[in-house]
């Protein structure tokens, strides 16, 4: 699958704009503020979760100023839209879109050939994988950010998993506020209790499995790789419970052996919620948070090109892959040798860049857009 045609309505600073384009490379340049990043937020939305920025809803609607002393007014919803293009001239035509009504702006909507679906059903259609310059920063931050990086790669490969952590995590919650009751003296329902453990249990035995699957087959596949030009890492699951490998039974019985720790501190200390994405540089045997930018760069390169060739494979769908910034902290000679493994790869990659000139490097063919103060124009 990949994107022919991106529509957006009242997105951002887009009131109306149309891409088409095809598989390979596809380049959008203009200055800062422009609306680039915009445009791969929209596709971002073409997937389970919050986006590339994880904004709120209404933080998406375009903002509109008749008067310049005038507060900005929140236009009418947004839209975004994508005709898929399915690799097969007999397959039916699949259209999908997202966005929000103005009279419920924080109540995201999901259609699928015009039937309304579930935000989670997305993934049986599009794999998208993102890098943002924000995303530099990774190794250094916290568990959580590695975390949802990590279940962004387990998506692409077991659609099903976010359905399993957005059905654990409401059960922690409520599990949480039942043993916070329990603190303040009222007892909680022993059976409702269990109910909830069990829940627990068998969705976060699911992502524990998806998780480990995932990161076995990307290491077997790294371990293929060389060192250069791109920097080869290791991966391991890391966390709290670095060696577990949670089943149902012994996920239930660690929720359950622990409700006195947890009612204390206020979470759950056991779970796959809990979990971290270590990641080490093999040819210094450096832990990654240790490494340079420009290195931590390289190493993130790494492990997208190396989920694109394992989706490709296990799936037959190659990932959609939005880079934003792509050229920062590479210099010329890796920015060359990213840009030939992207096209060599197949599948459709979306790039942003302060110049077309950047992507000068890229082998043909790459569309080419110029971005411009909520426009799109064609460059050919």
């Amino acid at each position: 699958m990949l994107v022919r045609r991106l529509t957006l309505h009242q997105f951002r600073n887009y009131e109306a704009a149309s891409l088409e384009a095809g598989a390979g490379l596809i380049a959008l340049a203009g200055e800062n503020g422009a609306g680039k990043t915009n445009i791969l937020e929209a596709l971002s939305l073409l997937a389970p979760g919050r986006g590339l920025r994880r904004a709120p809803l209404p933080e998406m609607l375009r903002q509109e100023t008749q008067e310049a002393e005038e507060a900005p007014r929140l236009g009418q919803g947004f839209a975004v839209n994508a005709d898929l293009a399915t690799g097969t001239d007999d397959a039916a035509p699949v259209n999908i879109g997202t966005g929000v009504d103005a009279t419920s702006p924080t109540r995201r909507i999901v259609k699928v050939n015009g039937a309304v679906q579930s935000a989670n059903a997305l993934g049986e259609w599009l794999a998208l994988l993102w890098l943002t310059p924000a995303m530099d920063r990774i190794f250094v931050e916290s568990a959580g950010t590695r975390r949802r990086f990590l279940d962004r790669l387990v998506l692409a490969l077991h659609p099903g998993h976010a359905a399993h952590a957005t059905r654990y995590e409401a059960a922690m919650r409520a599990r949480s506020k039942l043993l916070g009751e329990a603190a303040e003296g009222h007892a909680p329902d022993p059976q409702w209790l269990a109910a909830l453990e069990a829940q627990m249990a068998v969705h976060g035995a699911s992502m524990d499995a998806a998780r480990h699957d995932l990161v076995d087959a990307l290491r077997a596949g790294l371990g293929l790789l060389p060192d250069a030009p791109f920097a080869r890492p290791l991966l391991a699951l890391g966390g709290p419970h670095a060696d577990a490998r949670w089943s149902e039974d012994g996920l239930r019985t660690a929720l359950e052996r622990g409700r006195g720790a947890d009612m204390r501190a206020g979470r759950a200390l056991s779970g796959p919620h809990r979990s971290d994405l270590i990641v080490t540089h093999a040819a210094k045997s450096q832990p990654a948070d240790r490494c340079s930018t420009g290195e931590q760069k390289a190493l993130l390169l790494s492990i997208v090109l190396a989920h694109g060739d394992l989706v490709a494979a296990r799936r037959a769908m190659r990932p959609i892959l939005l880079m934003d910034e792509l050229a920062a902290h590479l210099d010329p000679l890796r920015r060359a040798a990213l840009y030939e493994r992207l096209a060599a790869s197949g599948g459709q990659v979306w790039m942003t860049g302060t110049e077309m000139a950047l992507f000068d490097d890229a082998p043909a063919p790459v569309t080419r857009f110029h971005v411009h103060g909520g426009t799109v124009e064609r460059r050919d």
